[in-house]
């Protein structure tokens, strides 16, 4: 799953880059910079520490990091969202945080970014539409039925955008979805909303404009994080057991690194199955609605090819009987085939034959 991040200039999407993934930046890129995050999920840790395996993973996120977005600059809005083209989803950056030594955003009010940000989705997603309505329009033959039904789609499209409103809040078909793959439109895309906050703001759980905000993602139906960048770099430095207790003075459970992570991954409708042993603890990652024969091809082609049976036990099952002797003594272990469903926190183990 690969997820664009964006947002204006100074808003700090290229640190939250850096500690998602890891990776050392350069501050003053002009074109995006990719890596990869861990998704942290505390069923994996449990998992590891009862199997004691030779190897832990995780899954994981693929992040692109684009240029700053500058409002009513087409040029620089076409580069940021060529950048987004191959991208499935937007983590859309918003700064809240105040810092003297950190020049503003050309926005300044956390809502203003948010619907300033907005608007650029909107116009580039009408320009793309509009394009093409021309050119259908304007050609010098009869369109085929295909083109037809693309024309008239395309005109709905923009009676949604005009009316400010995103093209995530209709419910479109799935031969319509195939017309419009093309088109990579950005406001058909799950968005999730990142505010980057001091650390008195973190404090008391509140900034500028914060229930704007949140009223605005509730319509849109966005995920929301709110997350301190200097307070994630300090926990970033720490090992293990100083990170543990630095959140527990700051009265958190987890970091804000870890919280947005995994709200990515729900916000994107993925789920996590996983697979267990003494060789390795793993976490898999399917879209909801993946069949067991989906999960086999997951963790390798060969094992969708030859798939026989699963053998699925859950997660909550396998914690609360403390084995799975006694997951399957209790009856709880279930024999599925192909067009089994997976759900999150299945444990799966792929019978097949090549």
């Amino acid at each position: 799953m690969k997820i664009g991040i964006v947002g204006l200039s100074q808003v700090g999407k290229t640190t939250i880059f850096s500690l998602l993934t890891g990776l050392e930046v350069d501050l003053f890129a002009q074109e995006h910079q990719r890596g990869t995050a861990k998704v942290h999920d505390p069923r994996v840790d449990t998992l590891a520490k009862m199997y004691e395996p030779k190897k832990v993973t995780y899954a994981t996120l693929e992040f692109f990091d684009t240029p700053p977005l500058k409002i009513n600059d087409k040029k620089e809005r076409t580069q940021v969202f060529n950048a987004l083209q191959s991208v499935e989803a937007l983590m859309l950056v918003i700064r809240a945080f105040k810092n003297e030594s950190v020049p503003t955003p050309e926005v300044e009010k956390p809502v203003d970014q948010l619907k300033a940000t907005l608007d650029e989705f909107l116009f580039r997603d009408l320009d793309i539409i509009t394009g093409r309505i021309e050119r259908l329009e304007n050609a010098k033959r009869k369109l085929e039925p295909k083109e037809e039904t693309e024309l008239k789609l395309l005109k709905r499209l923009v009676e949604v955008l005009e009316n400010e409103e995103l093209l995530s809040k209709l419910e479109l078909t799935d031969d319509e979805k195939k017309l419009l793959g093309g088109f990579s439109l950005v406001t058909l895309k799950p968005i999730a909303v990142t505010v980057n906050l001091d650390e008195e703001q973190f404090q008391r759980k509140d900034y500028e404009t914060k229930n704007e905000v949140l009223k605005i993602c509730a319509k849109n139906n966005f995920a929301y994080v709110e997350l301190c960048g200097k307070l994630e770099m300090e926990l970033n430095a720490l090992s293990e057991e100083e990170r543990v207790e630095f959140l527990k003075e700051i009265g958190a459970e987890e970091s804000g690194i870890q919280r947005l992570s995994r709200a990515l991954y729900n916000q994107v409708g993925l789920i996590s199955f996983f697979t267990v042993g003494k060789d390795e603890v793993r976490a898999w990652t399917l879209r909801k609605g993946a069949t067991a024969v989906d999960a086999a091809g997951a963790i390798h082609s060969d094992l969708a090819r030859g798939f026989i049976k699963a053998e699925v036990m859950k997660y909550d099952d396998l914690i609360r009987l403390g084995s799975e002797k006694a997951v399957k003594e209790a009856g709880l272990v279930k024999l599925v085939g192909k067009d089994y469903v997976v759900e999150d926190g299945d444990i799966i183990t792929i019978r097949f034959n090549i």
